[in-house]
């Protein structure tokens, strides 16, 4: 039960090891979530000071904070076993001594939990000098399904977890390993878990680097590359003895190949000697022979294929290793239109590395980026011009990568933060009836394209060029309409819409456009409520609805109408606005007495 006599929502348990600097922000993160909870702490023979200062805790939050004292056990297996078996609460989240939980993090991850009936649910983590995992947390999931997405790329435990499905199948850490214990758990709780969540719309959990670089995973070697292809033989016969062949178990091994087993051809590879470097390989193809499946080497990137294919060759894998290492270096120095095409020149190279075979622009959609555009590139030297086709681009905001590919691996980077110092932004442009807009990054100043306007504003304007009253208290407008400079197509004209300054309630009118940009609309002001209101030409360039304020210039619009509206007379009078002369009417309900006097008059 909880402080209050309430059943205990979720059990975070904390091993902690010598972790008295950082235990503080750990501990009183925890304490404010706001949910149900209990705080389970093992100090796994603490020696600097950790077990005295959890003992004030207990005491200061009594029935909040327990803590459990055992002998030290030289990893972190044991001591979440232990915390695990002292849990009582609905979910269970582990959490490490030096990391801590965002603000509401619980209160969310539980929320999503209940919502769905989650059995785990993902929360974002962000990354203090050291790397966390991103592909998972590019959108909120209610039900991320685990072949379909890439949730199973997570295999950390800092996740909530619900404690039945925990203690049904006896899911426990590896015991007396100093890595990969965690995965072994988490790949268990996957294989048993019947709805997943994921909340990548907050900070969840912070992942901190210890500066003295004392903790496990940030040790040298901790990421040896024949003890991790030791290790991970145990997760990935769990998860096949679990997974049948078939679609779902080639997408769960690609992530092993991809993340586990080839990445020990790369950087890992080549810190280790010529002797250890033999054994990598023959390890990594000891793996592929029992578990490499067609349907896996589909999934692969180029590289790693590349590299399957040397696995006999310990000076071609160094090379692939030493490719994929390299610094992408790019400049960009010529970006412009021709007609309706977006010339994109620079310089690119791989450091270190013979000429690229190939040079290519890369395009991908900001919130979707496994949808791309792939734009092959002329080549002079170190020196690349690529031409690309907006009409081929989907509305949205592209980024835009340079490709670099040597011996058949490609390397890519955002281009545009490095480029000649005289490069303007072109401007924008229509293609066909969709506005398209180049422009640096505020943060980094990289080459994107926003396709429909999704970031930039589009450009244009709307004049007024004549006005009248006619039958029905209806005010005709004639006007003229550009985007980008030019005229747009009579079909992206959609509608006149009026809007109430001070309620924000909106009026829309039907508008006729013409070629050449001549639009003509009536709106009915006689049923427009009191108010000032103002005018937009709202139009449909590719992206959301892009309005323009319709501007009157100096000479007078029209002059004032009466009418009867309901039970009293109104008054409207269109205006041009005193500063830019943009077009705007005001509609006044007159007094009786007010009225007769301008009838009189």
């Amino acid at each position: 039960m909880g402080v209050g006599g309430d059943p205990v929502d979720v059990s975070v348990v904390i091993p902690a090891r010598d972790c008295r600097p950082y235990l503080d922000r750990c501990l009183t993160a925890a304490l404010v979530q706001r949910v149900v909870k209990e705080i389970v702490v093992v100090d796994d023979g603490s020696t600097d000071g950790t077990a005295e200062l959890l003992g004030l805790y207990a005491a200061h939050h009594r029935g909040t904070v327990k803590v459990i004292r055992v002998e030290g056990s030289g990893g972190a297996g044991r001591p979440r076993n232990i915390g695990l078996a002292h849990a009582t609460g609905r979910y269970v989240f582990f959490c490490d001594a030096d990391d801590y939980l965002g603000p509401e993090a619980l209160e969310h991850l539980l929320a999503a939990a209940d919502r769905n009936d989650a059995d785990i649910v993902l929360g974002k983590i962000v990354g203090h000098g050291r790397r966390v995992p991103e592909s998972m947390f590019h959108r909120n999931a209610e039900r991320a399904e685990l072949g379909e997405s890439a949730v199973y790329n997570s295999l950390s435990c800092f996740k909530l977890f619900r404690r039945e499905l925990l203690e049904r199948h006896r899911i426990r850490f590896r015991e007396g390993v100093l890595i990969g214990e965690d995965i072994y758990f988490t790949v268990h709780a996957y294989c048993h878990a019947r709805t997943i969540s994921v909340v990548a719309d907050r900070d969840c959990y912070h992942l901190v680097a210890r500066p003295d670089g004392s903790s496990v995973m940030q040790r040298p070697d901790s990421r040896d590359p024949l003890a991790w292809l030791s290790m991970i033989r145990e997760p990935i016969g769990l998860m096949t003895g679990h997974v049948p062949p078939g679609p779902l178990r080639d997408h769960l091994l690609a992530r092993h190949f991809k993340l586990d087993i080839l990445a020990q051809l790369g950087a890992p590879f080549l810190r280790s000697g010529e002797v250890r470097r033999k054994e990598v390989a023959a390890a990594v193809a000891a793996l592929c022979d029992r578990w490499l499946t067609p349907g896996v080497r589909d999934r692969l990137a180029d590289v790693d294929r590349r590299r399957l294919d040397a696995l006999d060759d310990v000076d071609l894998l160094a090379r692939l290793a030493v490719i994929e290492a390299a610094p992408v270096t790019r400049r960009l120095t010529g970006l412009c239109w021709d007609g309706r095409t977006l010339v994109v020149a620079g310089e690119a190279a791989l450091t270190g590395c013979d000429e690229p075979d190939r040079v290519s622009v890369v395009l991908r959609t900001r919130h979707e980026p496994r949808r791309e555009l792939i734009v092959p590139a002329g080549r002079s030297g170190g020196r690349f011009v690529a031409r690309i086709d907006p009409a081929l681009l989907t509305s949205g905001v592209w980024d835009l990568r340079v490709s670099v590919e040597v011996a058949g691996v490609a390397r890519s980077a955002r281009l545009g933060a490095d480029r000649d110092t005289a490069l303007a932004r072109p401007p924008a442009r229509l293609v066909g009836e969709v506005a398209v807009l180049p422009y640096f990054t505020r943060d980094n100043g990289n080459l994107s394209l926003d396709v429909g306007g999704h970031a930039i504003g589009v450009p244009g304007s709307a004049r007024l060029v004549g006005a009248r009253w006619s039958v029905g208290r209806r005010l005709v407008l004639d006007g003229e309409v550009a985007v980008a400079g030019v005229a747009p197509p009579p079909a992206a004209v959609r509608r006149l819409v009026w809007r109430e300054r001070g309620s924000g309630s909106e009026q829309a009118e039907r508008v006729v456009a013409r070629a050449g940009g001549g639009f003509v609309a009536s709106p009915a002001v006689g049923r427009f409520g009191p108010g000032v209101w103002d005018a937009y030409l709202e139009l449909d360039l590719g992206g959301p609805p892009a309005r323009f304020r319709i501007e009157a210039g100096d000479d007078p619009v029209a002059g004032s109408r009466r009418w009867l509206l309901g039970a009293g007379p109104c008054v409207a009078r269109p205006y041009a606005t005193s500063h830019r002369g943009r077009l705007s009417a005001v509609v006044r309900r007159l007094s009786a007495r007010a009225f007769l006097r301008k009838i009189i008059r």
